[in-house]
């Protein structure tokens, strides 16, 4: 790797070409052939992109939570989505009426006489010890022997001895019932189904014609206000809204990736994601906004919920980092955050045609966290060895079979591989000279290191970004 101090896009853009990245103003690339999980840069052709049917879910979701937030402050409580606790229902099987446990009245009040059936004044109590049945009197009649006495009401409080039957004075058991109800209620749900079965399939096929655009024009989308402010050269904005910026990156890192508070300083995070080489430019066909780096900002209601750090280069938008406040997990932010920055790409596009590729960093097939960016499709991958970029599902076979492949087809070889150590550029004791005249000078015992950079750069960077030796 690097120390870039300064750096035009161009530049940058000719680097992440042949696999380097940035961490701020550092600049490296990795030694893919001997690293356990080789890092494959891989990029999304966003004018042709069309999102599949778990990234349009992810979409919709978003929308939905958004016009109803799930209960609780925080993501996941009281039931809300993607909580980690099961809702508490206890299942409770149906019982016949002799198979319901039932308290025992107690010996004290109130008695049952052994003439008319009538309860005492007063309201019916169960004691909060063992209770037995009332011996006294005779107790509690079968329904046999009040036969031959005064007529019970229909509605008797007679109270069933366990396992004799259910209550003759009660009405029958509705069970059977209730199972007919059931049975008509789902025959008319199945009728109802059958009758919007061809409207879900048309709903299906105007989703298969929606462009991402149409499906992030949902409404309660509009609640979650997208800002792209520059953040070096520090703009207005950045500089208004950086307290709350830092507080949710700190936030995100102690959570998710478990740092120490103590080692997410705001100086840690202005070197890591703030700091860039990248010149500000504004030149013909360039976007609006004009090329350098950007934070895009995620805001709701008035609060700032998530950052895209973004690199916008004549070719591309280069994703660097997203990070979020965990409460708002539960938005799914990954997945959004770059469905959001492929449109972004595209709408730079309108003015400023070339801009048409979205850069996603590095690709790990062995790593399920990085291996899913291969599903933003048409992606491809960055051949290791010819520097040409070869289609997903060509690469995905090679990759099964070995974590590191040559990716392009035998034969092609690196166009911008055939270096002469002597043109590269080398800034030395304040002036500017070839490195054949720098190697005249000093004796030129770093030769070979000044051959690996200017094959890792390629002949076009390594003739053109100036190597400072002392």
């Amino acid at each position: 790797g690097m120390w870039a101090h300064t750096m035009p896009c161009q530049d940058y853009q000719d680097l992440i070409d042949r696999g380097w990245r940035r961490s701020g103003k550092y600049v490296y690339k990795p030694t893919m052939n001997q690293t356990c999980c080789p890092q494959y840069t891989i990029k999304c052709a966003a004018l042709q992109f069309h999102p599949s049917r778990s990234q349009k879910k992810v979409i919709k979701k978003v929308a939905k939570l958004l016009a109803n937030p799930p209960t609780g402050s925080r993501a996941g409580e009281l039931g809300g989505p993607d909580s980690g606790e099961p809702s508490v229902v206890e299942d409770v099987p149906d019982k016949q009426p002799s198979q319901v446990d039932l308290p025992k009245v107690t010996s004290g009040d109130p008695q049952v006489s052994s003439g008319d059936p009538q309860v005492s004044s007063g309201d019916p109590q169960v004691t909060s010890g063992d209770p037995q049945v009332s011996s006294d009197q005779g107790g509690v009649k079968e329904s046999g022997e009040a036969s031959g006495e005064h007529e019970k009401p229909a509605t008797s409080n007679k109270i069933p001895r366990a396992g004799e039957g259910p209550d003759p004075a009660k009405p029958p058991c509705k069970k059977a019932k209730l199972l007919r109800k059931q049975r008509r209620q789902e025959k008319e749900a199945l009728r109802q189904a059958s009758e919007s079965l061809p409207l879900r399939k048309k709903e299906k096929k105007e989703d298969a014609q929606k462009s991402l655009e149409d499906f992030l024009k949902e409404e309660a989308l509009s609640r979650l206000e997208m800002r792209l402010v520059r953040s070096e050269p520090k703009s207005e904005e950045f500089r208004r809204t950086r307290k709350e910026s830092y507080e949710v990156y700190k936030k995100y890192q102690v959570a998710v990736h478990k740092d120490e508070p103590d080692k997410c300083t705001e100086k840690q995070w202005t070197r890591f994601l703030v700091d860039s080489p990248l010149q500000e430019e504004h030149k013909p066909g360039s976007p609006a906004c004009g090329n350098g780096s950007f934070h895009q900002q995620y805001w709701l209601d008035g609060k700032l919920i998530a950052v895209g750090v973004l690199d916008v280069l004549p070719n591309c938008v280069s994703s660097v980092y997203l990070y979020y406040d965990p409460d708002y997990h539960y938005l799914s932010l990954g997945t959004y955050s770059a469905l959001r920055e492929i449109a972004l790409t595209r709408q730079l596009h309108e003015t400023a045609p070339s801009l048409v590729f979205y850069y996603m960093g590095f690709y790990i097939h062995t790593c399920p966290k990085m291996k899913y960016k291969g599903n933003y499709d048409p992606s491809f991958l960055l051949c290791p060895e010819s520097y040409s970029w070869v289609a997903v599902e060509t690469c995905r076979p090679k990759l099964d079979a070995s974590n590191y492949a040559r990716l392009e087809q035998p034969g092609k070889e690196d166009e911008n591989g055939n270096i002469d150590v002597d043109r590269v550029l080398v800034l030395y004791e304040h002036q500017l000279m070839p490195y054949a005249i720098y190697r005249a000078i000093t004796g030129g015992t770093d030769v070979e290191d000044v051959r690996l950079y200017a094959m890792l750069a390629g002949r076009t960077c390594a003739e053109r970004i100036i190597l400072f030796r002392n």
